[in-house]
């Protein structure tokens, strides 16, 4: 008896001492995972949570950077809605970039997207051709595009003379129409590519036997598009949809170097115009930094693309479920 008591009472020794050992490993694997993780949260919490609380902090004051913060309440809310028409237009403008991203960029990569689907070396170079426009800075854009543009001397003005389509040189940064027209087709040439790639990405996880079925059934190429390609890229369309909605909302530098809101203002866009608040970089917008002003501006700015962020998933899990 006492030999098996032993016996008991060694094994039972050994689990406990295994069991230890693995909570210490399970411990030491937790330290690990905070000790690899707290860069990221550290950055989290400099970079993103504290100019949070700053911006909600300052937009109930009013404060040029150099006197003392004037606590004023809602009134910068106030003058927002009620005295700043040039918000609103920003707005506006912006509203028409993100519909160009959405009805313009996103279908036309989708049809190049189906063209360079196969596998060639000819499709692979016109690829990389559209994608290379997607590295380059969008600043660098933004003063191509203005030189292409140009009033008097530029390349497009020369070719549409030299084909007849036009007798005059067109001046595409007078009107806001014409300059947004520019800015749109800018932000198409250099985005594209992106959404190219993912949708050939959801193009070739579609299996080749349903185009074979639908083919042996007497389905043309539209009906296979319509009916196979759509609703197989129906989860890519959601995310691409989604990124077109936030990029177009929050686009800033492409309008800031291309038409910096010219002709007076009316190519402003939400980010570029709070911007020129926040360092005062355009006497026609702001004759000194607003920090206060600036920072009310970007509240009602994050809360109108959270909006428009919840309308689009609400109306996409509909869409879904029908």
């Amino acid at each position: 008896m006492n030999t098996n008591y032993g016996r008991c009472s060694f094994e039972s020794v050994v689990r406990i001492m295994k069991e230890l050992r693995r909570q210490k490993r399970r411990k030491d694997d937790t330290k690990i995972v905070y000790l690899m993780i707290s860069p990221m949260l550290l950055g989290f919490v400099l970079f993103v949570l504290y100019p949070i609380f700053y911006v909600l902090r300052y937009a109930l004051f009013e404060y040029d950077g150099i006197a003392n913060p004037l606590f004023v309440g809602l009134d910068n809310f106030i003058r927002l809605f009620t005295n700043d028409p040039g918000f609103w237009v920003s707005v506006r403008n912006s509203l028409i970039l993100t519909g160009g991203k959405i009805f313009l960029e996103v279908p036309f990569a989708l049809i190049l997207s189906n063209l360079l689907n196969r596998k060639s070396w000819i499709n692979s170079f016109f690829r990389t051709t559209f994608f290379m426009p997607t590295i380059i800075s969008s600043a660098i854009v933004g003063i191509v595009f203005s030189i292409l543009f140009a009033g008097f001397n530029g390349i497009v003005n020369n070719l549409l003379l030299e084909v007849g389509w036009i007798h005059q040189a067109i001046d595409w940064f007078r009107y806001q129409s014409s300059a947004m027209l520019v800015m749109i087709i800018s932000m198409i040439w250099s985005n594209f590519g992106v959404t190219m790639v993912f949708f050939i990405m959801g193009l070739q996880s579609i299996p080749g036997e349903l185009y074979e079925c639908a083919e042996i059934d007497g389905a043309n190429k539209f009906n296979q598009f319509a009916h196979i390609t759509v609703p197989m890229l129906a989860p890519i369309l959601q995310i691409v949809l989604m990124l077109a909605i936030v990029d177009g909302m929050r686009l800033t530098d492409l309008p800031l170097v291309l038409t910096n809101g010219m002709p007076g203002g009316s190519t402003e866009v939400m980010m570029t115009y709070i911007f020129k608040y926040f360092f005062s970089t355009d006497s026609l917008v702001a004759t000194a930094s607003q920090y206060g002003y600036a920072s009310a501006m970007s509240v009602v700015t994050a809360v109108i693309i959270g909006a428009l962020t919840l309308v689009y998933v609400r109306i996409s899990r509909n869409m879904k479920e029908f």
